[in-house]
């Protein structure tokens, strides 16, 4: 498969597109949750998190690891693909009936009998996913990043005015419920109306097995790393009870958004991307660098500024009654950087078609910060098992790259060079931010948060009279240059360097000497 001639700015476009339609989302989403928290309880969240670690796992079963599968293919046949989407929609009609059967055993795991009514109303959800599952995948795979972006705002938008409108009536935790439903809905409305399926006959052709047993791997390496992030709220939720959970869960939330927001884009351009390029080392190997980069500068600061202001910012966005998710959420910020990297090996794995290895390792990495839960919440409670969590999946980090890249053409020094610096800068911030809302605490949660900020730009902005700090700001600026410029008036048939970010030498130049 011949790369894209204008890939570069392609994938350039295409994180910018897709940054502002996950940024949108999130807008939508803190809007929600600083209403709904208002609205309802911390044990209302926590019942929805309780059938949510259920869901999860059924929606995981369903995917099956195809939709990674779907975009590292080179080739996608239309019979094929009529029955990659006959497949998915079998697999999430079985697995929506084993969720709605399953209903009282959930309700008796966590004791909790009004856990029944919403395990039944939440399970068609995993078969309106398995009809939008191929449907976006191949969105994705022709890079109509445009489009999905655009799908993210307004599904969002739909449940959570459908949210808001529940809750104003009274209906407590079943607000939750609508809001995941009417974004399932939509979602299939608008993806069924953009692509077209035409689904065939029913039948599964020879050609999609290969595909299946593809996606069996991922869908391993994901299974393993599902039960490493749920585990967590089925301990607390049976340990410490709904309210406590619910804390946790909005905490949790909160400490998403980085991920979501940043690493999304990339990881929603970088997967097709990197794909395409798995046969082009020099120029795979420019575009994780510059994809760490990006991750590094905008992730690490943003997780240390934020836990360095978690109290004064959890008060203005939830309110009074969540001190205890503020704490959490602080904690949470060295898990989030574990996190923000490991993004990577995960695009390593799956677009240099190492599915089977990312098992491997997985089968030994995740079941150790499984047994952290357990000891952390015997050790400290819910904080010792959020910061048991942390530690091992900083630890990890080391030999889990090493194991990555064992036997590529990818080079340690591509994901640890371009990180160091917004490590050290994201420390810097964080000591700066903390240091200050605990030292000048003010009477507004709005003035303490900016007082926060300010002091962690200032003191983070002082690492720029370093050299190498000021030739990672030329590469991010040569970033937002691609993004604005104009595309070439005649461009070649061959393909041009896929970097998001300034690459280590320089881009725009060198690249077009291989166009």
């Amino acid at each position: 498969m011949t790369p894209h001639p204008n890939l570069a700015q392609k994938a350039s476009r295409g994180i910018v597109m897709t940054m502002g339609g996950l940024w949108g989302r999130a807008l939508l989403q803190m809007l929600s949750t600083i209403v709904l928290a208002r609205l309802l309880t911390p044990a209302d969240f926590g019942l929805i998190a309780m059938v949510a670690a259920v869901m999860g796992l059924a929606e995981l079963v369903r995917d099956f690891g195809m939709t990674g599968a779907i975009i590292q293919a080179r080739e996608l046949p239309e019979r094929v693909w009529r029955s990659l989407l006959w497949l998915s929609a079998l697999i999430g009609a079985v697995l929506a009936t084993i969720v709605a059967l399953c209903a009282p055993l959930i309700a008796l795991l966590y004791d909790e009998p009004r856990l029944v009514g919403i395990t039944l109303l939440m399970a068609p959800g995993v078969f309106l996913s398995g009809l939008v599952m191929p449907l976006q995948a191949r969105a994705s795979k022709e890079l109509r990043f445009g489009v999905l972006a655009t799908l993210d705002v307004s599904t969002m938008a739909a449940g959570v005015v459908a949210a808001v409108i529940t809750a104003l009536l009274g209906g407590g935790f079943w607000s939750l419920v609508v809001m995941a439903g009417v974004q399932f809905l939509v979602r299939l409305i608008v993806l069924w109306v953009i692509v077209r399926p035409r689904f065939g006959p029913p039948r599964i052709v020879r050609e999609t097995w290969p595909l299946v047993g593809t996606g069996g791997s991922i869908f391993g390496a994901e299974l393993l790393g599902y039960a490493e992030k749920n585990i967590d709220n089925i301990i607390i939720g049976t340990q410490l009870g709904p309210t406590m959970l619910g804390q946790y869960s909005r905490a949790y939330a909160l400490f998403l958004l980085p991920l979501q927001q940043m690493n999304g884009p990339l990881g929603r351009v970088a997967l097709p991307v990197l794909s395409t390029l798995r046969d082009d080392g020099d120029r795979y190997r420019r575009y994780i660098r510059s994809a760490a980069l990006v991750i590094g500068y905008l992730t690490l600061p943003t997780y240390a500024v934020a836990a360095g202001v978690a109290q004064p910012l959890v008060l203005l966005l939830l309110g009074p009654n969540w001190s205890v998710a503020a704490t959490i959420f602080t904690l949470l910020a060295i898990a989030g950087f574990a996190q923000a990297i490991g993004r990577l090996r995960t695009w390593i794995y799956i677009s240099l078609g190492r599915s089977h290895r990312q098992f491997v390792y997985d089968l030994v990495a995740r079941p150790m910060v499984i047994l952290g839960y357990f000891f952390g919440i015997w050790w400290g409670g819910i904080n010792g098992l959020v910061i048991t969590y942390g530690i091992i999946s900083l630890l990890l980090l080391v030999p889990g790259f090493a194991f990555a890249i064992s036997g590529t053409f990818v080079r340690g020094g591509d994901i640890a060079g371009p990180i160091l610096r917004p490590a050290i800068m994201a420390g810097v911030a964080f000591c700066a931010s903390f240091g200050v809302t605990r030292l000048l605490p003010q009477p507004f949660a709005i003035v303490e948060i900016l007082i926060g900020c300010v002091a962690a730009v200032l003191c983070a902005g002082v690492l720029f009279l370093i050299p190498g700090y000021r030739r990672d700001a030329g590469k991010l600026i040569d970033l937002v240059t691609r993004m604005r410029g104009p595309k070439p008036k005649e461009p070649d048939t061959t393909p041009s360097a896929p970097a998001p970010a300034g690459a280590d030498e320089p881009p725009l130049r060198r690249h077009r000497r291989t166009r």
